[in-house]
């Protein structure tokens, strides 16, 4: 027995100097596991915390760190995801058509200005009557527009009207200055109305909220800004 007993201190020595648990030790350690894994985890692999768990058991290290860092910047992250909302709005709306839902032309506008008036007029050969009509008169243009439909009238002194009704992209019947009836389709491009009449092509759009129309005809370009007055 006392042999015995020696041989086993004796393996418990050289356990101990191999850094291994002896025979009693590792006994205990069997009947105490929680208390074995205790003493044997190196203190650098010893949890911090608890392990998260989740409804199909603990979570892999990567989720829970995924998991601590979307918890600590959560605040952060609502907001960049808002911002990508509205980028993404912003977006929809750049690549919508500009005619749609855009009641921008409606108004009323008063002759400000115009430039090439004279070279423009003899080009198109309206009478000498109209030019002088139309020359620096205050011309009032009223707009009523819903979605694609326009309502375009022009008012002249003396009580002269003349009105074009029509729908983008449409065919439509319509009057020149000069009163020429004709048929033509308008467009909307870049946000302009766009129309080409019998001897010119003719451009409107809301600049800074003027109305512009700008004629070209035979490399003459006649420009008539028209300010807001209702």
């Amino acid at each position: 027995m006392r042999a015995a007993g020696g041989r086993e201190r004796a393996r418990g020595k050289m356990a101990r100097a191999r850094g291994r648990p002896s025979g009693r030790v590792s006994a205990a350690l069997e009947r105490h596991p929680r208390g074995g894994e205790a003493v044997c985890l190196p203190a650098c692999t010893a949890p911090r915390s608890p392990p998260r768990v989740c409804r199909w058991g603990v979570l892999p290290p990567c989720l829970q760190l995924c998991q601590s860092v979307l918890q600590r910047n959560s605040r952060w992250i609502q907001c960049m995801i808002c911002g990508l909302k509205e980028i993404r709005f912003a977006a929809i709306l750049l690549h919508q058509p500009h005619h749609q839902g855009n009641m921008a032309f409606t108004g009323k506008y008063e002759f400000e200005g115009d430039e090439n008036y004279e070279d423009f007029v003899k080009k198109i050969g309206l009478p000498s009557d109209k030019i002088e009509m139309g020359r620096n008169c205050k011309i009032v243009t009223e707009v009523v527009q819903n979605g694609n439909d326009f309502t375009w009238t022009q008012h002249f002194p003396g009580g002269h009207t003349t009105t074009n009704t029509f729908t983008i992209g449409k065919e439509a019947d319509m009057e020149t200055m000069g009163g020429k009836k004709f048929k033509a389709t308008v467009k909307m491009e870049d946000g302009k109305i766009v129309a080409d009449f019998p001897n010119y092509h003719h451009t409107a759009e809301i600049c800074g909220g003027k109305l512009v129309e700008t004629s070209t005809t035979s490399g003459v370009v006649y420009k008539r800004t028209s300010k807001r007055i209702a």
